[in-house]
């Protein structure tokens, strides 16, 4: 899927033109479509990706996943953790608790780690 397929995806979900998000981003009326056979300024991505709350890799194509990390909606995946079997599909609740409880346990355990990733 291309850039403009995306934003045009995104914008579709919405229920809105893409003219009107060229419009609420200050873009000329056109450019959107222009990004149809090139590629868009990064800063112009980088408005595009905040308009729609997603990331720009996502824009590019280059993860399936549209939500920002550490944000709210963001699930913690079995690819997260490097299992295949799982694919994208959000790790259960149960489990993720899990993770939680053993990461504070290792964190504890170690707290010159904690410290050296606040630096």
């Amino acid at each position: 899927m291309s850039v403009f397929e995306r934003i045009k995806k995104l914008s579709d979900k919405r229920g809105i033109s893409l003219q009107k998000v060229a419009e609420d981003n200050d873009f000329s009326s056109n450019l959107i479509y222009r990004w149809k056979k090139s590629d868009p300024k990064g800063k112009d991505l980088a408005k595009i990706a905040n308009y729609f709350h997603v990331t720009t890799d996502y824009i590019l194509g280059l993860t399936d996943d549209p939500s920002v990390p550490d944000s709210p909606e963001r699930k913690l995946t079995w690819r997260d953790l490097g299992q295949n079997y799982g694919g994208d599909d959000p790790v259960p609740d149960e489990f993720q608790t899990m993770i939680d409880s053993l990461a504070e346990g290792y964190f504890k355990a170690h707290p010159e780690l904690k410290h050296k990733n606040d630096e």
